[in-house]
């Protein structure tokens, strides 16, 4: 845009869309519907997967299974706009499986004021964190060479959500488990961070799903966040 001397009020007036659309792809890295995306990039002159790979992944996506929605090398390439558009979309239930994930809260400091507004509004809200104190947990520090910083990064993310303890709807557990994926569920979509041995989550791959007639990929993540949940032990005032 720069380089062709657009501005988000004369790209939106070429393409036929709203200015503020056009500030959101820049800014927040959203992506628009495919016949939107093909009008900015011939207006702009560049592929339209130069601009917006994700619509690349996600036609090809689509035709390996109905219940995959997208995939990507690793989760650094998704803005964490993603995440949240997601978790404020939730209408029944929100469930994040994780060791940390403290890139949530430091990118977005209203996560908490977020969940409380989807619990207040009749959301489940269900977070399971990594128990500092789990050789399971220890183990992946070494693995990644993370040395103690995952325990360090577990004490973090339970400090983040700690004010959310006691608020009607949700719910906080540490879980010990060996953790396979990285789970962040809204209600019949979940983004799953598959973890690989030896890499730091934010370099593995995560695919987008969502739950579809005779898809199996869905219901396996679900309940698998499920039994790790069940063997989780409940966060409560003045505990660790």
């Amino acid at each position: 845009m720069v380089a062709g001397g657009w501005t988000h009020a004369t790209l939106a007036e070429q393409v036929g869309v709203d200015p503020k659309s056009v500030e959101r792809w820049v800014n927040l890295g959203r992506v628009p519907r495919q016949a939107t995306a093909v009008k900015a990039a011939e207006a702009l002159g560049e592929d339209i997967h130069a601009l917006w790979p994700a619509l690349r992944q996600a036609r090809s996506a689509r035709a390996v299974s109905p219940e995959l929605v997208a995939l990507y090398e690793q989760r650094a390439d998704l803005p964490v706009s993603v995440f949240v558009d997601l978790l404020a979309a939730a209408r029944e239930r929100i469930d994040v499986l994780v060791y940390a994930a403290v890139f949530l809260h430091e990118a977005y400091p209203r996560l908490n004021d977020l969940l409380r507004e989807k619990a207040e509004a009749g959301c489940q809200v269900r977070i399971c964190l990594g128990d500092a104190d789990s050789p399971n947990v220890a183990a992946r520090g070494r693995e990644e060479k993370y040395g103690h910083g995952i325990e360090s990064r577990c004490r973090l993310a339970l400090m983040h959500y700690r004010p959310l303890v006691g608020v009607p709807g949700v719910e906080i557990r540490t879980h010990g488990t060996t953790l396979y994926n990285s789970l962040y569920r809204v209600d019949d979509q979940v983004l799953v961070n598959a973890h690989v041995w030896g890499v730091n989550a934010y370099g593995a791959p995560v695919w987008h799903l969502r739950r579809a007639e005779g898809g199996r990929m869905f219901d396996g993540y679900a309940d698998s966040f499920q039994a790790v949940w069940e063997t989780g032990q409940e966060v409560t005032d003045g505990t660790d």
